[in-house]
């Protein structure tokens, strides 16, 4: 990769963090973009923030690095914890390493390269995922994906919106879970019901993005963008 690795750090030892923060900002491959010694506070900045990976502790007292892991949409990870007896709970989260402290440059290097891996594999994804839909399973391909809403019938199934004009039923999938299969520098989440791909934004203004998709009507959709994604749009958009 040409470019960092945009990181997030969470320990609630402050000590410990600190020299986290040390160590990474001694691997070129890193950039870290904040430091959390609280996981609740982490998880109520985590959509606004702009990040590639994250490095948790575990052993933390109000919520542990693997449930805070779980939350995170499939974002990458390294745990660092002194716990060994974590290893195997942290590998089955699909974890890019598990970095035993204290923890030594050396490690978190090798740990950083196994990131970067990961992500240049990213970058040759295919172009469509497989989705089941109320008519089966359908290959939606990204270039032809513009929007995404909570089904109004039942919010757990979705509504995709193709160029074509062509709706399908998304079945039983969470926006988090879509998250995981849309690349994600070409889709964003604009509020808690609506994804929407970066290309069929026409205008947007602090709080409204007028869409390119036409309402039976003939007019444009108009959607709302919220306080909590509008950080991460604004990049997304600027890029």
């Amino acid at each position: 990769m040409n470019t960092k690795l945009k990181c997030l750090l969470l320990d609630d030892e402050l000590p410990g963090l600190t020299y986290l923060k040390m160590l990474c900002e001694q691997i070129p491959e890193l950039e870290v973009v904040k430091a959390f010694n609280n996981p609740e506070v982490f998880l109520s900045e985590m959509p606004g923030l702009d990040f590639d990976l994250c490095i948790l502790d575990i052993e933390m007292p109000q919520m542990n690095g693997m449930q805070v892991a779980n939350l995170l949409n499939g974002k990458p990870v390294i745990f660092t914890t002194a716990y060994k007896e974590y290893a195997a709970d942290a590998f089955d989260l699909d974890a890019i390493d598990y970095v035993c402290k204290p923890v030594k440059k050396e490690r978190l290097q090798q740990a950083v390269q196994k990131a970067v891996q990961r992500m240049d594999k990213r970058i040759c994804v295919k172009s469509f995922v497989q989705l089941n839909t109320d008519k089966g399973k359908a290959l939606v391909f990204f270039d032809q994906l513009c929007y995404i809403k909570s089904s109004d019938l039942d919010s757990i199934d979705k509504i995709a919106y193709l160029a074509n004009g062509v709706t399908l039923t998304l079945k039983n999938i969470s926006f988090e879970n879509l998250q995981k299969h849309l690349p994600a520098d070409e889709f964003c989440r604009i509020n808690k019901k609506e994804i929407i791909a970066i290309k069929a934004v026409q205008l947007f203004s602090f709080d409204e993005i007028t869409t390119n998709i036409h309402e039976k009507s003939g007019s444009f959709i108009k959607l709302t963008l919220s306080e909590v994604y509008r950080n991460d749009f604004i990049r997304k958009v600027k890029i």
